[in-house]
C-alpha cells in the first residue's frame, strides 16, 4: 500500500485543499466522529459532529460548475454506479492497490465515461478540515447527488446519512452496471437485483435529463466528420436542466440512448414502463416525486453502517497503511 504522500494524485490532492478551504469552509466549525453504535441511515446523522457538511459539499460542488457545467451530472452517476456494485460504500472511488485492490473506475461500465473524481477529492479536503474523519466518502456521493440536481433546477429530498466506506471493490459486480445498449428486460432484471422496480428504472433513468453523452454510444452513433468521443447532450430541449423533458423526447422517438428509448418502445413496455414513461412526461411534479422517493430507496442499497467498513482519510485509498 503506498504511503499517504508517495502518490502523485495524492500530491495534488492536498494542493488543491488550501484552495478548497478559501472557497468552501468560511465559518465552519470542528466536530468529532459520529458513533458507531447506530446502525440506521438518518437526515440528522452529521447533525451535530459535523453541521456545515452539506453547505461544504454544496460550495465545493457551486464552485466547480464554474470551470465544468457537467459536474452536476458526473457527480449523480458517481452515485448511481456506486450503488450498483456492492452498495452504496464508495468502491467505485478506490484506485488500484494491486494486488488486494483492483478498481471499478476502468472497467467497461466505467471507463473514459464514470467522471468528477477530483471534485470528490476536493469536498473530501474541505470536510477533512471543518470535521476531520467524521464524512464519508459514501456519504459523500450521496449528498453530491441530491446537491446536483436542486442545483440544476431539480427536486430536493433529505439525504439519509451514516454510510461508511468499503474497504473492497467488486469487479465482478460492475457487470450488473446498466449498459447503453441494454434491452429492457436485462435493464429490469439489473434493477431488481438490487431491489428496485418498474418506477424507480422509470424515475431514475430521467437523471438522463442533463448532461453528456459520447457519442458513439447514441443511437444515432457519430455523425459524418464527428469523431469517436464527441460530446452530444443527452436532452436536446433543455440540456443543462433538471426537468421532465427527457420523457418528452422518449414520446417523440428521440432519445439518445438505446436503453432510454426501450422503455417506451421495447414490446415488454406496454404493460411495465410505458404507463410511467407517459405519467412522468404529463406531469413533472410526479416525476419529481418519485426521483426523490427513488433516490432514497437506491442511496439504501447495502450500505455499511455501525462499526463495518471505515471512514476513510482519502476517498481513493483504505486508511491501512497511514
Amino acid at each position: 500500500m503506498p504511503g499517504y504522500n508517495s502518490s502523485p494524485a495524492l500530491v495534488l490532492l492536498a494542493a488543491h485543499c488550501a484552495v478548497m478551504l478559501l472557497l468552501a469552509l468560511a465559518g465552519a466549525t470542528h466536530g468529532h466522529p459520529p458513533s458507531a453504535a447506530g446502525s440506521r441511515l438518518s437526515s440528522t446523522f452529521y447533525d451535530a459532529s459535523c453541521p456545515s457538511a452539506y453547505d461544504v459539499v454544496r460550495r465545493v460542488i457551486q464552485n466547480a460548475r464554474v470551470t465544468d457545467p457537467r459536474i452536476p451530472a458526473s457527480l449523480i452517476r458517481l452515485h448511481f454506479h456506486d450503488c450498483f456494485v456492492q452498495g452504496c460504500d464508495a468502491s467505485l472511488l478506490l484506485d488500484d492497490d494491486l494486488p488486494a485492490i483492483q478498481t471499478e473506475k476502468t472497467v467497461p461500465a466505467n471507463d473514459n465515461s464514470a467522471r468528477g473524481f477530483e471534485v470528490v477529492d476536493d469536498i473530501k479536503c474541505a470536510l477533512e478540515e471543518a470535521c476531520p474523519g467524521t464524512v464519508s466518502c459514501a456519504d459523500i456521493l450521496a449528498l453530491a447527488a441530491e446537491i446536483s440536481v436542486e442545483l440544476a433546477g431539480g427536486p430536493r429530498w433529505r439525504v439519509l446519512l451514516g454510510r461508511r466506506d468499503s474497504t473492497t471493490t467488486n469487479i465482478e459486480s460492475t457487470e450488473n452496471l446498466p449498459n447503453f445498449f441494454d434491452r429492457l428486460d436485462v435493464l429490469q432484471e439489473k434493477f431488481r437485483n438490487v431491489n428496485l422496480d418498474n418506477t424507480d428504472l422509470v424515475a431514475l433513468q430521467g437523471a438522463h435529463t442533463f448532461g453528456k453523452v459520447q457519442c458513439q454510444f447514441t443511437m444515432q452513433n457519430c455523425t459524418a466528420g464527428q469523431p469517436e468521443g464527441a460530446l452530444e447532450n443527452l436532452d436536446q430541449v433543455t440540456p443543462k436542466r433538471f426537468d421532465n423533458k427527457y420523457y418528452g423526447n422518449l414520446l417523440h422517438g428521440r432519445a439518445q440512448l438505446e436503453s432510454d428509448q426501450v422503455m417506451l418502445s421495447d414490446p415488454a413496455a406496454a404493460a411495465t414502463t410505458a404507463p410511467i414513461v407517459r405519467r412522468f412526461a404529463g406531469s413533472q411534479k410526479d416525476f419529481f416525486r418519485n426521483f426523490a422517493a427513488s433516490m432514497i430507496k437506491m442511496g439504501n442499497i447495502s450500505p455499511l453502517t455501525g462499526n463495518n467498513g471505515e471512514i476513510r482519510k482519502n476517498c481513493r485509498w483504505v486508511n491501512k497503511g497511514y
